[in-house]
């Protein structure tokens, strides 16, 4: 089977959604233990995620490039 750039760009996504799946868990686990931190871990856990993202769409560019 050949490996080409739709395979490349389904791994991508396949990450990143795999990657914010996990961050959301996490994050709502850190909020069930710590309440009073929820405004940090949900700054943190946006920014995460938006850089999750932002590489998918990198790589879905760069699939497309050639």
């Amino acid at each position: 089977m050949e490996f080409n750039k739709a395979f490349a760009v389904g791994f991508a996504a396949l990450g990143a959604a795999i990657g914010i799946g996990l961050l959301g868990f996490k994050a709502a686990e850190a909020t069930g233990r710590n309440p009073g931190a929820a405004t940090p871990i949900l700054v943190i856990s946006i920014i995460l995620a938006a850089l999750m993202e932002g590489l998918f769409i990198l790589s879905t560019f760069a699939a497309g490039l050639e």
